[in-house]
């Protein structure tokens, strides 16, 4: 995986070690719906794992998804997904891949079993090994007592996991997620990140999960992707993306801070003021506490509380997010 801000002139890429074949690759992909550009020359690359697909409502995330899964034809650009070609080989991506979309899939009149083996049929399966294999997985996702249960009496959270269900049941060697705590309460989100958690690590199935809550994502992944009006705009392990966007301080000052807040800005620095009157700094690539001790000994201003912040996801989405639209 990379770490770019394509907002940069020169992004700025990691190196790269490939231990084999990338799981996605695309190069310059974008999508149009009639005259809107849903995704403008987006590329990206994941080397297995997990990883976050963050942005806010409308970014162009499902969007993205749905050209992975080869439901949506890009008018430009390339790609491959497992080794195969996004335009040529979709029906040999989706058996390879499962699927758990953002809205309700459920066909009405079904219980949980007949789905889950019908979900397994269409990805290829025998349907012999299909129901036994919907079986296993419905215990997976701790819908075994109610697997024959028709859906519609299943609450959301049952309807959540069911979407897991049939996403698994085929054994895929990739799985895309969107929006899986959709409607969750408290524990029933906990435990749909644990069982994300547990495909990663322990069933070594590959992810991408899609979501505009940011603690999911840094709960569940190493790495990230930042999505924002169609383009591209940050992507990297987690860590390598907080360290990315620069220091964090807190500070408190003693007496009117305007120049001194000016002498950061100059050095191009970014201050947000609180309503409790505490300086929030992200200083600039190479400017550490003593930046900020130095800025406050030019300007004769005394700081009475400096502590450093530890980074969150959260931070680094709404930088390169601002940015972004700051430079649109």
């Amino acid at each position: 995986m990379f770490f770019t801000l394509n907002n940069s002139p020169t992004p700025l890429v990691l190196p790269h070690q490939e231990e084999g074949p990338l799981i996605i690759e695309l190069e310059n992909i974008s999508v149009r719906f009639g005259d809107q550009k849903i995704l403008d020359n987006v590329s990206m690359q994941f080397d297995g794992g997990a990883a976050g697909l963050l942005g806010p409502n409308g970014a162009g995330k499902t969007t993205l998804l749905k050209t992975l899964l080869g439901f949506i034809t890009p008018v430009s650009g390339s790609g491959r997904v497992l080794g195969r070609d996004i335009r040529k080989e979709q029906l040999g991506i989706r058996q390879k891949i499962g699927y758990m979309p953002e809205n309700d899939c459920h066909i009405p009149g079904m219980n949980a079993v007949s789905y889950v083996a019908y979900a397994g049929q269409l990805a290829g399966m025998k349907p012999k090994d299909s129901l036994q294999r919907a079986h296993e997985t419905l215990f997976y996702v701790g819908l075994g007592e109610a697997r024959y249960r028709n859906l519609e009496t299943y609450s959301t959270g049952m309807k959540q996991r069911i979407k897991l269900a049939q996403a698994l049941v085929h054994d895929p060697e990739l799985v895309f997620l969107d929006e899986p705590t959709n409607g969750l309460d408290p524990r029933g989100r906990i435990e749909m990140l644990d069982l994300i958690r547990d495909i990663s690590s322990s069933k070594q199935i590959n992810v991408i999960l899609s979501s505009h809550l940011l603690p999911d994502v840094e709960w569940v992944c190493r790495e990230a992707m930042v999505i924002h009006k169609g383009r591209m705009l940050a992507s990297g392990k987690i860590d390598e993306l907080k360290r990315g966007a620069g220091a964090f301080f807190e500070v408190r000052l003693k007496g009117d801070g305007q120049n001194f807040v000016d002498r950061l800005r100059v050095l191009g620095c970014r201050c947000l003021t609180g309503d409790d009157g505490v300086l929030k700094v992200q200083m600039s690539d190479g400017f550490g506490s003593r930046g900020i001790l130095n800025a406050a000994r030019e300007c004769r201003v005394q700081i009475r509380h400096l502590v450093p912040l530890k980074q969150s996801l959260e931070d680094v989405f709404l930088q390169v997010i601002g940015e972004s639209d700051a430079n649109s």
